[in-house]
Parts: C-alpha cells; sequence; structure tokens
C-alpha cells in the first residue's frame, strides 16, 4: 500500500524529478523496514557488527573491480561513510530548502540501499504515528500532526543541525573507529557532505545562488559540532568566465587509490588544477 501524504512527500518528490537516482520511500506506519537485495538499516550500521562489515565489503570489491587494487581499510571506511552521508543529509536538508520543513529520523526508522542509493524511511507507531518536523508559523502544515512550530528562519537552521547530529552521531560512532579519525575529522566529513550534496541539487533545481547563501548561513562555522564552514568562492577561467568552487573541510581520501584523479574541491589541488577539473566538469 501507498504511504499516505507526509509534510516532506513533496519535497522527495521534486529531489527524485531531478536526481532520479535517489529515490525516496516513505513506508506506512507499521510497516517493517526492507531487506535483502542491498538494504542495509542505519540502525545496523551503527551497531557497528556484521552489517557494517558487509556494507564496508561492498566498498572494498567495487574499488577492487572500479580500480584493480584495493585501498586501506581505514580508507574504505571511509569511502562507506561518505557513500551513506550524502543521500543521507538530503533527507533533512531538501525539505528544509524547498519547503521550510526539517523532519527528524532516529536511526531506527532510516534504511539504505546500496544496489540504487535509494532511501526508506519508516514511522513507528509505538513511538509516533507521523515524522515529526519543525516548521514556521506561516507554513499551512503547522496544524499537522508532528508539527512543532519554531518562531524564526534561525531557529529553524537550528532544527536542520540538530536534526542531522541527532541522525549522524551513532552513525560517526561506527563508522569513526575504522577510518581511524575522531570528532572533529568526522565532523569535517560531515560538513562536506550537507554542502556539497545540497549544493548540487540545489544547481539541478536552478537554484545555486541561493542554495550557496542558505549553506553558508546554516553552517556559519561556529555551530558545533560541525567544522568549518561551505567556504565557497570563485575562481576565474581563461576566457574570464567565473567558475564557482569551495574549500574542503575534510578529505575522502580518494587520492590514496588514484592520486591523478582527485575531485574539483580536494585540498590537495592547486588553483590551476581547479580550473582544469572545474572546466572539464563544465564541459561534460
Amino acid at each position: 500500500m501507498p504511504a499516505p501524504q507526509s509534510a516532506v512527500t513533496d519535497a522527495y518528490t521534486r529531489l527524485t524529478e531531478v536526481l532520479p537516482d535517489l529515490t525516496v520511500t516513505e513506508l506506512p506506519p507499521g510497516t517493517p523496514p526492507p531487506t535483502g537485495d542491498g538494504w542495509v538499516s542505519a540502525a545496523d550500521l551503527a551497531a557497528a557488527g556484521p552489517a557494517l562489515d558487509a556494507f564496508l565489503a561492498w566498498d572494498d570489491a567495487q574499488t577492487l573491480r572500479d580500480y584493480d587494487q584495493r585501498a586501506r581499510p581505514d580508507v574504505i571506511a571511509s569511502f562507506g561513510l561518505h557513500r551513506y552521508l550524502w543521500p543521507a543529509c538530503l533527507l533533512i536538508t531538501v525539505p528544509w530548502f524547498l519547503h521550510r520543513r526539517v523532519p527528524r529520523y532516529p536511526v531506527t526508522d532510516v534504511s539504505y540501499d546500496r544496489t540504487t542509493g535509494g532511501m526508506a524511511l519508516a514511522v513507528h507507531p509505538t513511538a509516533h504515528a507521523v515524522t515529526p518536523f519543525a516548521c514556521l508559523p506561516d507554513d499551512p502544515a503547522a496544524a499537522l500532526p508532528g508539527a512543532r512550530v519554531v518562531p524564526d528562519e534561525e531557529a529553524l537552521r537550528a532544527e536542520v543541525r540538530e536534526a542531522l547530529a541527532e541522525h549522524l552521531e551513532p552513525l560517526l560512532a561506527a563508522f569513526g573507529p575504522r577510518m581511524r579519525r575522531r570528532g572533529r575529522a568526522l565532523w569535517g566529513m560531515v560538513t562536506d557532505d550537507i554542502v556539497e550534496g545540497l549544493w548540487y541539487v540545489s544547481q539541478l533545481l536552478g537554484e545555486e545562488k541561493r542554495g550557496m547563501r542558505e549553506l553558508e548561513e546554516l553552517l556559519p562555522g561556529t555551530a558545533k559540532p560541525y567544522v568549518g564552514t561551505p567556504s565557497f568562492r570563485e575562481l576565474t577561467g581563461p576566457d574570464g568566465q567565473s567558475l564557482p568552487t569551495r574549500d574542503r573541510a575534510s578529505c575522502c581520501m580518494f587520492y590514496t587509490v588514484l592520486p591523478e584523479d582527485t575531485c574539483a574541491t580536494c585540498p590537495r589541488n592547486c588553483e590551476a588544477d581547479r580550473v582544469a577539473k572545474l572546466l572539464a566538469e563544465t564541459a561534460a
């Protein structure tokens, strides 16, 4: 049976329209989360047991298949965490960006499909009948069950940061020891995935400038436990064109596999390399 429409359903529908590889399924209350065929629950990952072992084994096998070499175990753990963080952060940031609604998802409510990148969201009747969310006073959804009204935009930004931290802290505790990273480095990685995920989606929505501006307000550099700011800036191409970029707060460690194939925002790149990579991305 299809799930009843929630206060954030429209946001997830729009997300899938511009990013078809990411589907978000809101399960009817009491429906068990999907299992098998690549599905794993966030709670099982946070337990740091066999589910996490299998999750990282997938990354290990994929790295060997795609690059004909094995990466260090800590690098594989970094790849695996990033692969989950990027879509998981969008579950919270996209409804905020599109409709000013901030849902709350404990790890028990989220499952992830390694084979497709899809996410499934459960509602547990014993905990709450609907997904709780924060919104502004003038939002029509303020009258819906599960709504918690906050007074202004800054209070809503605080809800975004708290909702992300609530979901991610158990996962960082599980992945961190395997990555050989601790608090600051882990939260720097979270900061990067929050920024780069919503930045990318805002480009697909045709609202890049607003996305960049709102991310700077969301992560001003003083909001703990997050580390750093979006650090957006512009470079100038050879024909005078503007090339938006940013300075990452962390490193994804991909250079340990292919040193010559770093991303455009890699802190290891010189400015000339950044320009060349940004031009190549624009051409693509």
